[in-house]
């Protein structure tokens, strides 16, 4: 990790801390979220017990070895679930596409009311698990994986910082809203450890000093 990004993190992590205990940059209190993650405490154990290696390659590679968006219950797939979950008042129509409602995505602050302005993303990426060890899993393990609404791994956010973050680990991308910092690390720790994926030190190193000021 560059001495900038440590600056940076550093930085971040100080501001989060900072938000989490005078309660600034909040959102807002009727919002629904993705499952919550485990406590910074328990995540910082988790980091510990995740085996560090260099990341391995991404040949082979393809998002169509991670089936999504898949059914769910009648017309409803993940992402129109997701959406549903995340928004506030969210209507939907006969196919279960979300028609109306609003959405705060919880990595920039901002509030959207199309549910075509958001993408839902997978906190620990797709292409992110398969250099950590999901290229070993089979086809249902990794549509179990990118499906997943029981952990805190699939949630709705704006679609140019989905696409920004891209496959990006936590030593090369964080989300731009200080205040959500701490649930963003755990979160990503919790969905690693569940998963037994391996993390490169760099992001390690990252992922320590986000929950080291939570």
């Amino acid at each position: 990790m560059s001495g900038v990004y440590a600056r940076r993190i550093a930085v971040l992590a100080a501001s989060a801390a900072l938000a989490a205990t005078t309660g600034l940059l909040t959102a807002p209190s009727a919002q629904a979220a993705m499952p919550t993650p485990v406590a910074a405490s328990t995540a910082r154990t988790y980091l510990g017990e995740l085996t560090v290696q260099a990341e391995g390659s991404s040949s082979g590679y393809s998002r169509d070895k991670f089936p999504h968006w898949i059914a769910q219950s009648g017309a409803c797939d993940t992402r129109e679930v997701v959406l549903k979950r995340d928004g506030t008042n969210v209507s939907q129509d006969s196919s279960c596409a979300a028609v109306s409602g609003s959405w705060y995505s919880e990595y920039d602050g901002v509030s959207w009311t199309a549910a075509g302005d958001l993408d839902i993303d997978h906190m620990v990426p797709l292409a992110e698990a398969w250099r950590s060890g999901a290229a070993a899993w089979t086809t249902a393990q990794r549509q179990a994986y990118a499906n997943d609404l029981t952990r805190p791994q699939l949630i709705a956010v704006t679609d140019n910082v989905n696409q920004s973050k891209g496959d990006k680990d936590p030593a090369e991308w964080l989300p731009s809203r200080t205040a959500y910092l701490c649930t963003y690390a755990r979160a990503w720790v919790h969905v690693k450890h569940y998963y037994d994926l391996t993390v490169d030190s760099a992001e390690k190193s990252a992922l320590q000093s986000v929950l080291n000021g939570c």
